[in-house]
């Protein structure tokens, strides 16, 4: 990944519980898996630049459906996840490939961390004096409980996975880089600022500066891969 701060937090991409919402997941489309064959060549190093750029977007394809899935669907990823030497190093690799697939890696860093901060007092404390002075800011309208409580950050989250399953990406990284500027505030505004609410404030503004630039390399592939006259 392009900076420290999100391969750091890569390790919490799929931390996410299974139920961590009170929202039902979603059926995931019929057929959605990976390739075994390619998973297989990709484990044993004879998968070709062009095939692995493929695997990644398949692999990004599938994400958002993780919860949704028949368990023999998401079998394909554990030897790839194996070899990786874990989820962190899967998602860096998933970093690698412009377009959906550093989209896909960079938005689940942030899911990853509101997971963490659901549980997270002292920000949530932030949180709710933020929203004393906006209770719904730019770009979160709709998606906000009425209260903050520990359904708050865990909504945001599902959402922004939820637009990403329904190949949304525009809306999904619009709404993200609106809770990760929420966040970055909140923690810089926040009554009483810690050095652990400080380096929240910075990981929100590096999260928030990776996605963007990932949200446009992705608008720039979609833009080539478009027939001219199209």
């Amino acid at each position: 990944m392009h900076d420290k701060p999100l391969l750091k937090s890569a390790g919490e991409l799929l931390r996410r519980r299974h139920g961590s919402s009170s929202r039902a997941p979603r059926t995931a489309p019929e057929g959605f898996a990976l390739d075994s064959a390619t998973v297989g060549a990709f484990v044993a190093g004879t998968l070709g630049p062009e095939d692995e750029a493929t695997l990644a977007g398949q692999v990004a394809g599938l994400l958002p459906h993780h919860w949704g899935l028949p368990t023999k669907s998401v079998e394909a990823p554990t030897p790839l996840v194996g070899h990786l030497v874990g989820r962190t190093e899967l998602m860096a690799r998933l970093d690698r490939h412009p377009g959906r697939p550093r989209l896909t890696a960079r938005i689940y860093v942030l899911l990853g961390r509101l997971d963490q901060y659901n549980e997270d007092p002292e920000v949530l404390a932030c949180v709710r004096h933020a929203r004393a002075q906006d209770p719904y800011s730019v770009g979160l309208r709709g998606h906000l409980t009425p209260e903050t409580n520990d359904e708050t950050l865990d909504g945001l989250a599902f959402r922004i996975e939820e637009l990403l399953g329904d190949s949304r990406e525009q809306d999904a990284t619009a709404l993200a880089l609106a809770t990760a500027d929420w966040l970055r505030g909140a923690a810089r505004n926040a009554e009483t600022t810690d050095d652990h609410l400080r380096e929240t404030g910075e990981l929100m503004g590096h999260l928030r500066e990776g996605i963007g630039a990932a949200a446009t390399g992705s608008r720039g592939s979609a833009a080539r891969a478009t027939p001219s006259g199209c």
